[in-house]
Order: structure tokens, then C-alpha cells, then sequence
């Protein structure tokens, strides 16, 4: 290695640009300085940099993308936290708040779910009597499915309203129009027959759970139906055919 002016002379072997920079600047002082233009020197410098070599280790599109939301959470937090009472900690205490409030009405509410504007119909299109629905409901109530026992069981109730002539037959009743009609026929069961509608229309439509009470209580008002007297004409407006069917 040799040295020209102060200057040296024999340098490595280096990449194609960076070798010819060094060369420009291994000339001697005697010799006029060689200007690069710049815009080359940036083009190969690019040129260079974009080979697979230099970015076998860069992160996947995926990892960016998770980099970025992180990092967007964590403007979003330390924005929240500065204009929270209480900094970060304030900001803990009112998530964790949300978050009981909401576990607390979905555990006394439980899923929503949108009830129909027009109840469907209580029977389906194969008609059965009351005794097949009964039959139906017990075996439900069996195996403890409370759910499919309760409808069973209010079906048999208004079939057998149906059957003793205390309600006219009409397809596409809905459970709350059997028990309003029912109710004038037998006044003493109103409220157990509005009540037993609306179980049915929340385990059928609301989305709501039965229990083992629910459907005891149903079969017990439809025992009790069966043993009611119905209310005269003249006193409560009873169903024309009320004291033929229940003669009968």
C-alpha cells in the first residue's frame, strides 16, 4: 500500500459505486476532483438496496399491519388516559366499570333477540287433540326439555278449550289471542292463561329459557281447566256454545 500526496492509493474491493467514489477520491492533488452527478449515484445506491439479499428479514405485510394497530391502540390509550380524571389507572377503572355493567345486563337479559311484530301461529298444520299433545309434552318433560314441554303443554291447553267448545277452532291463532278469548269464557283463569301464553311466547319467540316450574305450573292451570265451569252469558259473556260443550 502506497501513498500519493498524502492520499491512499490501494484500497479492498468494494461494491461498484462505493468503489468508484473511493477511486475519485484516491487521486492525487495534483489532479482535478471529479464531480458525480448525483442523481446516478442515487439510482444505483437504489438499485443496490432493492436486492432480495437485503430483505430476507423484513417483516411480512401481516406483522406491519399488526405493528400499525398496536401502535394505533397505543396512541389511542395514552390519548384516552391524558384526558381521563385519574391518568391510566382512572382509565383501567372505567373499563373494567363497562365491562361488569355489560356482563351484568347480558346475565339478567340474556341474547337478545328480535321478537316478531306478528306472532306466528300456536299450532302447526298437522292438527292433533289435546290428548297427543299432552302425550307429547310429558315425554319432553321426561328427558328435560322444558322448552318444547311448555309449548306442548299450552298447545294442549287451547285444543282442549277447543274440543269442549269453550273456543272456536280458527287456524292461526296465536297463544295470546287463545288466552284473551279463553279468559272471557273462564274469568277465574285470566291471569294464569295470559300468564301461560306469555311463557310460551318467550321460550317460542324470546329466545328465553323454561324451567321445570314454569312447565309444572302450566300443567297444573290445564288440570285445572279441565274441572272449571264456564262463566253464563249473562254474566261475563261467555262463549255461545260454553254450556253445551261443557254439558258435554
Amino acid at each position: 500500500m502506497t501513498v500519493t500526496g498524502g492520499v491512499l492509493q490501494a484500497v479492498p474491493a468494494l461494491p461498484s459505486a462505493a468503489d468508484t467514489a473511493v477511486r475519485l477520491l484516491a487521486r492525487g492533488d495534483d489532479e482535478p476532483p471529479v464531480t458525480l452527478l448525483r442523481d446516478p449515484a442515487r439510482e444505483a445506491a437504489r438499485r443496490e438496496l432493492s436486492k432480495q439479499m437485503y430483505h430476507e428479514n423484513d417483516p411480512s405485510w401481516l406483522q406491519r399491519a399488526l405493528e400499525a394497530f398496536w401502535d394505533w391502540v397505543d396512541d389511542l390509550l395514552g390519548a384516552a388516559s391524558t384526558a381521563t380524571p385519574g391518568g391510566a389507572l382512572g382509565l383501567v377503572v372505567i373499563v373494567v366499570a363497562a365491562l361488569a355493567v355489560g356482563a351484568a345486563l347480558w346475565w339478567r337479559l340474556g341474547i337478545p333477540r328480535r321478537r316478531p311484530v306478528t306472532a306466528p301461529a300456536l299450532f302447526d298444520d298437522r292438527p292433533r287433540s289435546a290428548a297427543e299433545h299432552r302425550a307429547a309434552a310429558e315425554a319432553h318433560a321426561a328427558q328435560g326439555h322444558w322448552n318444547q314441554a311448555v309449548q306442548e303443554r299450552m298447545r294442549a291447553v287451547v285444543r282442549a278449550l277447543e274440543e269442549r267448545a269453550l273456543l272456536d277452532p280458527r287456524p292461526g291463532r296465536t297463544a295470546d289471542e287463545a288466552a284473551a278469548e279463553a279468559g272471557r269464557a273462564l274469568p277465574a283463569h285470566g291471569d294464569r292463561l295470559r300468564t301461560a301464553a306469555r311463557d310460551f311466547d318467550d321460550v317460542t319467540y324470546g329466545g328465553r329459557t323454561a324451567s321445570e316450574d314454569t312447565y309444572r305450573g302450566l300443567a297444573a292451570l290445564d288440570g285445572d281447566l279441565e274441572r272449571a265451569k264456564p262463566a253464563l252469558a249473562g254474566s261475563g259473556g261467555a262463549h255461545p256454545d260454553a254450556r253445551q260443550g261443557a254439558a258435554g
